[in-house]
C-alpha cells in the first residue's frame, strides 16, 4: 500500500481538485492506496470540505488538529497513523504535480529508501530575489547535512516506511528527513519534478522561516556528529576554554611578575577565572549529556545501530 499524506492549511478552494487529481493518478498506476489528509488548524472552510469528501470516498482520512502546529508536525501526524509501505507526501497547494508519484515510486521500488523532488524551474523571473537565495540555503544545507540535495524545501518525496518510521519530528525538520535517514545508511536519490504556480490562496511560506530553519540545522548537525557522543562536543569546547584559562591566567602572573603590571590593573585575572569556570562547566555538561543519553537508549530498548537485512534468523 502506498500512504499519500497531505499537509493543509487555509486551502478550502484546493481540496477538490487536489483529491481529484491525487486519486486519478492513484487509481491510474493501480496502486491499493490511502490519502491521509491533515488539517493544521485551519480557519477557513478546509476541514468542513474534507468532511464532505471523506463522506464520498472512503480510502480519504483526515486528521483535523485544534490549532496551527505546524507543517512538520502535521507530516509526523500523518506518518504516525498511515498504514502503507510506501510513504508519499505532497503540498496541498497543488504547486506539486502528483503525477510525478508514480515516477518516484519506480525509483524506490529500484532500490532507493528515499526519493527527493527537486522543482528545478522554480522561480523564473525572480532569479536574484528568490532563486539565488534558494540557491545558497541549498548549498548550506547540503554542505552541514552531508547530503547533496538542490531542493530541501520540495514536499513531494517518497520513503520506505523502515527509514522514516523511527523518525521524530519536530521544529522545521521534516525538511532534513534526508540527513536523518542517510546517517543510517539510507541510499538517497533525486529527481525533477514539476513545479506549478499557486491558482488559490496565498503562500504561508515567509522569511521568518529562515531563522528557525537555521536553528534546526544547527541541531541536525549536532545530531549527526554528536549524537553517540556528546562528551567530546562540550568536553572538547571545555578543554580549550581550559587551556585558554591557564593560558590568560600565567599570562597576568607574567605581567605582574617581569613587566610590573599589578593584577587589577589588567583584565586578564577575570578572564582566566571566567574560561576556567566555563570549560568545567562544559565538561561536567559533556558528561550530563552521556548520561542522557544512554537513558534514552537503554530505557526504549534503542540502539545506536540500524541493521539493515537479517538471514538465516
Amino acid at each position: 500500500m502506498i500512504s499519500v499524506i497531505i499537509p493543509v492549511y487555509n486551502e478550502e478552494r484546493n481540496i477538490k481538485p487536489l483529491l481529484k487529481e491525487v486519486r486519478q493518478v492513484m487509481e491510474g498506476e493501480n496502486y491499493q492506496f490511502e490519502i491521509i489528509i491533515v488539517d493544521d488548524g485551519s480557519n477557513d472552510g478546509t476541514l468542513e470540505e474534507l468532511r464532505r469528501e471523506a463522506a464520498q470516498f472512503s480510502a480519504l482520512k483526515v486528521l483535523g488538529f485544534s490549532r496551527n502546529f505546524g507543517q512538520t508536525s502535521a507530516f509526523a501526524a500523518g506518518i504516525s497513523v498511515s498504514k502503507g509501505g510506501i510513504i508519499v507526501t505532497i503540498d496541498g497547494d497543488l504547486e506539486n504535480d502528483a503525477h510525478d508519484i508514480p515516477r518516484l515510486v519506480a525509483l524506490l521500488e529500484k532500490g532507493y529508501d528515499l526519493v527527493s523532488g527537486w522543482r528545478k524551474n522554480r522561480w523564473k523571473g525572480r532569479f536574484l530575489t528568490r532563486k539565488v537565495p534558494s540557491i545558497v540555503a541549498n548549498s548550506l544545507i547540503s554542505k552541514i547535512s552531508g547530503v547533496p540535495l538542490h531542493d530541501y524545501g520540495c514536499m513531494l518525496n517518497a520513503y520506505r516506511r523502515e527509514v522514516i518510521e523511527g523518525v521524530i519530528l519536530y521544529g522545521e525538520m521534516h525538511r532534513f528527513i534526508p540527513a536523518y535517514v542517510k546517517k543510517n545508511g539510507a541510499r538517497i536519490a533525486e529527481i525533477e519534478v514539476n513545479h506549478r504556480e499557486r491558482i488559490h490562496g496565498k503562500s504561508k511560506y515567509g522569511l521568518s522561516r529562515i531563522f528557525r530553519v537555521l536553528l534546526d540545522l544547527l541541531f541536525i548537525k549536532f545530531f549527526m556528529t554528536y549524537m553517540n557522543r556528546p562528551i567530546h562536543f562540550f568536553g572538547g569546547i571545555g578543554f580549550v576554554s581550559l587551556a585558554l584559562g591557564f593560558v590568560v591566567g600565567l599570562a597576568s602572573i607574567f605581567l605582574k611578575f617581569f613587566a610590573d603590571i599589578n593584577l587589577v590593573r589588567t583584565p586578564l585575572p577575570v578572564l582566566s577565572a571566567l574560561f576556567l569556570i566555563v570549560g568545567v562547566q562544559l565538561v561536567v555538561m559533556g558528561v550530563l549529556a552521556e548520561m542522557i543519553m544512554r537513558v534514552y537508549y537503554e530505557s526504549q530498548q534503542k540502539t545506536p545501530y540500524r541493521i539493515k537485512e537479517r538471514i538465516n534468523f
